[in-house]
């Protein structure tokens, strides 16, 4: 089915603006999925927080154009999926690699964050990145750390006191 020119505008703006937006980009072949393995992936992405559309090269090579995904243009080739991540960088990477372990035909292109190109066998790394509520989590007990030493080291001042006070009064009744 032929796109007409203002579908195919509608489709730059689309995916314009989610790239615009997003923290990272995954770009993989889906050649030889299933209808409901697409239509499944697409339930997850939903599910996740992940902007997931297949694109035409052509149509995203403009698409991405200003934004700083500018740099995936030299990989558009084939029949290619393309995964943003909103809500932290991590997302599109783990959805792709977790589908990907259970479908072995959608094969990782590429990755991009920050303006810059990575190869596809970066994905674990990528895919391991905390989500934002595990980096608040981390940053808290790394904050919390010293102050909970500080007051285990003030307790333990009084505490020894007692405890050489004890000794001391336990040699006086063994001498007595």
């Amino acid at each position: 089915m032929a796109l007409r020119l203002e579908d195919k505008k509608a489709i730059v703006v689309d995916v314009n603006e989610a790239a615009g937006s997003a923290l990272s980009a995954v770009l993989a072949d889906y050649h030889g999925l299933s209808v409901e393995q697409m239509t499944d992936l697409r339930k997850q992405a939903r599910e996740s927080g992940v902007y997931l559309r297949v694109v035409r090269n052509t149509l995203l090579k403009r698409a991405v154009e200003g934004t700083e995904f500018e740099c995936i243009q030299s990989v558009l080739t084939g029949p290619t999926v393309l995964a943003f991540s909103r809500e932290d960088p991590g997302s599109a990477a783990r959805l792709i690699k977790d589908f990907a372990k259970e479908n072995k035909k959608l094969e990782v292109k590429a990755l991009a964050v920050g303006g810059k190109l990575m190869s596809a066998d970066q994905i674990d790394q990528l895919a391991k990145l905390p989500t934002r509520e595990q980096a608040i989590s981390i940053l808290m007990s790394v904050m919390q750390a010293p102050v909970t030493k500080l007051a285990r080291t003030m307790n333990e001042v009084p505490g020894k006191l007692v405890r050489t006070l004890a000794a001391v009064r336990d040699q006086k009744q063994q001498a007595a």
